[in-house]
């Protein structure tokens, strides 16, 4: 599933090719035939991500709202579109530009206080401005359940997936399966901040790098990471492998049915 930075990108490359736009809005494959139909040819105000969420809030006070999910892919390009091939959920087109999406797990029209309601039930977005870090600290700091756990709770943080908490687990060496509670406010201050700067970075480079300059295949004269989904990282995806900074193998186990990493003697707590 996309992580956060990839729906902030998303927003942004929407905002270029249709804000102040009345596009023509339909639905090829016949699934948000109504939806469509409601939006086509009102002027997209702005687009907006909160977390995983992508919004799109046209005049009228009705906003599009897209959760990728697992399959959901955007696809755009300027001039005439193709013809739909597949299963084309939505498509935006204006005489310069066509976007299409495919396989979403959400594809709705909300009113503003279906807006609301979803903003009140996710966490703070590290990528936002108006984020409070303070309410998820709140969230970590009586619970019992591991970092790893709260940190991927898109109610507690928002737009964090395994990889991101992964690496910022490593790089603050907090072990991912330690109780919230007893993260210290300092800790929460110094992990909160990494994410800040880690998804910022992944936002401009489109890819997620968490290797410190240091770290890096140059410095060390070690190989780059082969991996699908780019990037240089300590942990995410290279079970068995030498850590870059200690060399202990890179441990895997198993959270909520979902791969974790971690290096035992970097993140020792």
């Amino acid at each position: 599933m996309p992580e956060g930075h990839t729906i902030h990108r998303l927003a942004a490359r929407h905002a270029e090719l249709f804000a102040g736009d009345k596009p023509q809005v339909s639905s090829p494959q016949g699934r948000f035939a109504e939806g469509a139909a409601l939006i086509s040819g009102a002027v997209l105000e702005r687009t907006e991500a909160y977390g995983k969420h992508l919004l799109h809030h046209y005049a009228g006070e009705l906003t599009l709202h897209v959760h990728l999910g697992l399959y959901g892919k955007f696809a755009d390009g300027a001039g005439e579109p193709p013809a739909p091939v597949g299963q084309v959920r939505l498509r935006l087109t204006t005489d310069r530009h066509w976007l299409d999406l495919r396989g979403p797990t959400a594809c709705e029209l909300f009113t503003p206080p279906e807006v609301d309601a979803l903003r009140a039930r996710l966490g703070p977005d590290p990528l936002r401005a108006d984020a409070d870090p303070a309410r998820a600290f709140d969230r970590i700091r009586r619970s019992a359940t591991p970092l790893a756990a709260l940190l991927l709770d898109q109610s507690v943080v928002a737009g964090t997936g395994l990889i991101f908490v992964t690496e910022a687990l490593f790089r603050a060496g907090l072990p991912p399966l330690r109780p919230g509670r007893e993260l210290t406010p300092d800790g929460w201050r110094t992990l909160w901040a990494d994410l800040v700067e880690l998804m910022t970075v992944a936002v401009e480079r489109g890819r997620i790098d968490t290797v410190r300059p240091d770290h890096l295949p140059e410095a060390m004269g070690r190989a780059p990471r082969i991996d699908r989904h780019g990037g240089e990282v300590y942990v995410y995806r290279r079970p068995g492998q030498p850590c870059h900074v200690c060399g202990a193998p890179v441990a895997r186990g198993e959270l909520g049915g979902r791969n974790l990493y971690w290096c035992a003697g970097c993140q020792a707590g």
